[in-house]
């Protein structure tokens, strides 16, 4: 299967992500969120698989939404490369996560640069299990995401993939790496590695880091400083 999707109109500060067909996110440790219970924003180093820093995320949110809304929270998550520019802008709003509410299901936009919308991250109503569909910049279907009935870790990796339209084939892999009995127990900082095709669309390369940050929120942020409950989708 071809899974080539190239465009080669690259948005500036995405150049790097041409180059690379794996990401690793590691969210940062908060003391005052481990010491005080207060959720404070979330922060992120993205690196590629020879561990060398590519972006830096942080999200923009106020102390309200996060400690009143917990994981359901709206937010702006800026995504600034090694020059300090920020380059990949994700915008969540506030809309429910349960299957049981199809008619306002979660999504955010990814925009590159910020204020341009390059893709889409919709979820997607099923009884059974997590799915979402990936967009791009003029709303077209372009890829899905199928994540496991049960999303809580139990000693492995958490799998979400990336399959073509049909659901035929995988090309990918959204993957909730696990941390360590200690750190999974006691803090809700998590690791994600994101695997994707080399030619595909660099555009759509910038999407599955929304896609990851949404999947992070949907199932493995739990809010004040506590480990997410197990869920079964």
């Amino acid at each position: 299967m071809d899974t080539s999707t190239t465009s080669y109109e690259s948005p500036p500060g995405l150049e790097y992500l041409l180059q690379i067909d794996h990401i690793l996110i590691h969210q940062q440790f908060e003391f005052v969120e481990a010491i005080l219970g207060f959720e404070t924003a979330n922060q992120y180093k993205i690196k590629d698989k020879l561990g060398q820093k590519v972006y830096y995320a942080i999200e923009d949110s106020n102390f309200l939404t996060r400690n009143c809304c917990g994981d359901n929270r709206p937010f702006s998550m800026r995504i600034i490369d090694n020059s300090g520019h920020e380059v990949i802008t994700l915008q969540r709003p506030l809309r429910c996560d349960s299957c049981f509410c199809p008619c306002c299901l979660q999504k955010m936009e990814v925009q590159a640069p910020p204020g341009v919308p390059i893709g889409y991250i919709i979820q997607t109503w099923h009884p059974c299990r997590p799915k979402f569909t990936v967009q791009n910049e003029e709303k077209q279907d372009v890829l899905k995401i199928i994540g496991p009935i049960i999303t809580c870790s139990f000693g492995g990796n958490v799998d979400f993939e990336i399959k073509s339209l049909d659901e035929a084939f995988v090309v990918g892999r959204i993957s909730k790496h696990w941390s360590g009995l200690l750190k999974e127990i006691l803090t809700d900082v998590d690791s994600f590695g994101i695997q994707f095709p080399l030619d595909l669309d660099v555009k759509i390369k910038a999407v599955m880091l929304g896609a990851c940050f949404l999947i992070d929120f949907m199932f493995f942020e739990s809010g004040k400083g506590q480990r997410p409950k197990l869920r079964l989708w």
